[in-house]
Parts: C-alpha cells; structure tokens; sequence
C-alpha cells in the first residue's frame, strides 16, 4: 500500500525536484534517498583516484573533487550528490592548514590555544580562498543538471572550534568545552569568527547553485543539553538566520538526544536522526513542519546482508509513513567498510517504496 499522497504529489518526479519539495515538507512520491560520506570511502573507483592523489588534493581540484562526487551517483542513483570535500576547509582558509596522517585522522599545523590565535583567525579573505570549492560546485550544477539535487555543506562553529582547539583528530574533544565553560566570552570570540566564515561560505554555495545546505554538528553531543544553545545551537541558528530562508538547512548534530527544541529553535528545514534515536518516537516530537532525516544504521551496511539492509530500511520507512519530509539517510557516515550489494539494496529498497511499502 502507498503511503503517498497521490491528490498533492506530483506523479513523476525528477530526484532533484523530489528532493527540493522534501527538504520543503511538501508530498513526493517516495522519500529521496542519498548518504552521509556517500562520496568516496567504500567506492572502488575513489580508491584507484587515492593511489595517485591525496584526500586534500583530491578536495583541492575542483575537477577531482566533481569525479568524487558524481561516482556514488552514478553508480547507485541517488537523488542528491554532495560536494566531496571536508569541513575542515573553513579552518585552513581562515590560517590554520590541515592535512590528513597516513595512518587516519587529520593533523593541522598549529592549535588555537589563545585569544592571540583567535585573533589571528581571518574571515575576510574565506571564500576566495575557497574558490575551488566555488568551481566544483558551479561544474556540479552544470553536470547533474535538473535531474539530481547538489547539497552543499560545512561543519557548525562548535564542531569547527572542538577541532581547531585540538590540532588534531584525538580520542577525546575537551579543549573547546573546556573554554567554553571556564572563559566564555573568549569562547564566543571564537564561535562569532566561525558563524561569520561559516556564513560566508554558505552563501557562496547557494549562489554556485546548491539545492540545499547541511550544517555537520557531529560534536554537538559533546555538550551537556543545557549547554547545547549557547556552545552550538545559537550560532547555527545565526547561520540559517543570515542565509534568509531561500535555500533549505539540514542540521545534523550527532548525539544531542532531547535537545529537540534547541534544534528546532535554530530554524533548520529538517533536522538529521542519528542511529541512536527512534524515529517513531521523535515524528511525535518535532512539528510537521519540520523534516527529518535519517535513520539506517551505518554499520548495516559493513556488517550485515542485502537482505538485512532492505528489512531494517523497510522498517525505517515505516516508521515514517504518512509523514511529509522524509529524507532517508544513514544515522551517520558511511564507513569504508561498507559494502556496495547493501548500499544497492538499500537505495532499491527505498525507490520501490512509491510503488508499494
């Protein structure tokens, strides 16, 4: 049976026209499908281009990082590409280069310890600096045209400041809560630099042609909930704000579990469901109004069988049935050991679901 609302949907959908009305809440014929870290990671084809080619040159060469993107849509189909790139790129074009170990994780040249290396954080020279990005983008648009949705994105200024203040990828995030909670205001000096490049930045992408925009608060979990709106949720909120409501904003922000309100307060379009929450239980929650994306668990797809994947996807689409504003996505990033027949047999699993869930 469809859960569809045949009288308002259109009946045939382009995936770029299915994902704008989504993102907007309005009915679609089936919920668009595409994943956190879709580009590169688990694709054959990514792995031969990291044989030449670093992960920064790669995100630096706007023609590498268009092939990057394109691959997952190409071999899987799904209804949005996003730009293959990093949020650490806000850090760097603001003077603080980072690069990626051999052995995983990403080193950057220095850590912002002080009120003098905040200080000497630039946002004015941002999206020149950015330009590459700026390029891939415009080829994007060019290149997937009015069939597929492009998605741009940048990481939320806590996420940003959690790993400047470290100088590196590290088991455990505690320089930035630390200022946050012992010097605030130095703390805010901090985040009103990242809301601005941020900004910035996301303003270039929408004039370059993006469909919609993702906020990546992946360490917003590292907060207390009653410190969530003043450490992330009012600088992002200051983002969406800026950006003036033309472009939609997804807010993903990993392990925030109850800060609901604070999410919603930043005046997001869809809010992404990591793993660890019920779908079924926050679509009670959040107003109608409001998307929600998500929820496959990320390690379905490196550990179990197609025929696992399409069950639990079948049980996540049911979850959200009747609901406008679906988006399906993973509950966070595709890992590298994901393997292709799942990530097939989910998004298969998804496009059938307009004809019969």
């Amino acid at each position: 049976m469809s859960h569809v609302n045949t009288l308002t949907a259109p009946t045939i959908m382009t995936a770029r026209e299915r994902f704008n009305r989504a993102a907007r809440c309005l009915p679609v014929d089936r919920p668009p499908v595409w994943l956190m870290r879709q580009a590169g990671r688990a694709l054959p084809e990514y792995r031969k281009l990291k044989e030449t080619y670093t992960f920064v040159q790669l995100v630096q060469n706007p023609e590498l990082a268009v092939e990057v993107t394109l691959q997952p849509v190409r071999r899987f189909g799904f209804d949005a590409a996003i730009l293959f790139s990093d949020i650490l790129v806000i850090p760097e074009a603001m003077g603080q280069p980072y690069r990626f170990r051999e052995t995983g994780g990403v080193v950057m040249d220095f850590a912002v310890q002080t009120k003098a290396d905040i200080e000497k954080l630039s946002v004015a020279q941002v999206c020149d600096k950015l330009s590459y990005v700026d390029q891939a983008l415009r080829q994007l648009r060019k290149e997937l045209g009015d069939e597929t949705a492009l998605i741009g994105f940048s990481g939320s200024p806590w996420t940003l400041a959690t790993f400047m203040m470290e100088g590196a990828s590290v088991p455990k995030y505690g320089r930035a809560l630390a200022l946050f909670r012992e010097d605030p205001t130095t703390y805010y000096a901090l985040a009103e630099k990242l809301t601005a490049a941020v900004t910035s930045y996301m303003k270039m992408q929408v004039a370059a042609g993006v469909d919609v925009l993702q906020l990546f608060d992946s360490h917003g979990g590292h907060l207390e909930p009653r410190e969530f709106q003043e450490a992330s949720g009012r600088w992002m909120r200051d983002i969406i704000n800026q950006l003036g409501g033309k472009t939609p904003v997804i807010t993903f922000s990993l392990g925030t579990h109850g800060n609901w309100n604070d999410l919603v307060a930043t005046g997001t379009n869809v809010i992404g469901i990591d793993w660890q929450t019920s779908l079924a239980a926050v679509r009670q929650i959040i107003p109608e109004g409001i998307g929600l994306q998500g929820n496959l668990a990320p390690t379905l797809i490196s550990d179990a069988t197609p025929e696992v994947v399409a069950r639990e996807t079948k049980a996540v689409l049911a979850a959200m049935a009747g609901r406008n504003g679906h988006i399906f996505n993973l509950g966070h990033g595709l890992t590298p050991a994901g393997k292709l027949e799942n990530i097939a047999a989910l998004v298969e699993t998804v496009k059938q679901s307009g004809v019969a869930v």
